[in-house]
């Protein structure tokens, strides 16, 4: 049983909320990343995705000694789908946690990552006084949902992609709070 007082909380914006994860959400998760692009865009999520992945992803970020917390982006009060994709904060050192986020393809070009991303920041959950967030080069437009919400270009570095099996170029991007 997780411990409630450690559950993330709710975050509204104005098109859909950031939940935290149920087990429900491990199929459109599936599904979501089972699209190689998606999962291309990430560090973590292997193509193709292994049986049980998804399953196994939300039964750590619902652990109650997990090392990220994981959000839902939950449009279904709106008329969306219950899942378009997630972000994510894990806590570093000395007051700093590194963002992530993925949206579904079919969610691309709709601002959705920009609102998920800004929400997030704003509420600041891990009160955290600088946060970190690196995308692939390739990925140009998660580099402009992190300048729209106030992160600015920190440099160039290399990341792990598990999808690609190989190592990939990234820009780092840094925003310090408050």
């Amino acid at each position: 049983m997780v411990d409630v007082t450690l559950t993330p909380a709710v975050i509204e914006t104005e098109r859909f909320q950031l939940r935290p994860l149920r087990p429900s959400d491990a199929g459109l998760i599936a599904h979501y990343t089972a699209d190689r692009r998606v999962a291309e865009g990430t560090r973590a999520i292997p193509h193709p995705l292994p049986p049980g992945a998804s399953d196994a992803f939300v039964a750590r970020a619902l652990s109650a000694d997990r090392t990220e917390d994981v959000w839902a982006i939950d449009g279904s009060a709106n008329r969306l789908a219950e899942l378009l994709g997630v972000v994510s904060l894990t806590r570093m050192e000395g007051g700093q946690s590194e963002l992530g986020f993925w949206i579904g393809a079919g969610f691309w070009n709709t601002g959705f990552a920009t609102e998920a991303v800004d929400a997030l920041v704003r509420a600041n959950p891990h009160k955290a006084r600088t946060l970190f967030a690196e995308v692939f080069q390739d990925n140009p437009g998660s580099a402009r949902v992190l300048t729209n919400c106030g992160f600015v270009y920190l440099g160039d570095a290399e990341s792990w992609s598990v999808a690609r099996n190989a190592r990939v170029p990234t820009w780092t991007y840094l925003r310090k709070m408050g």
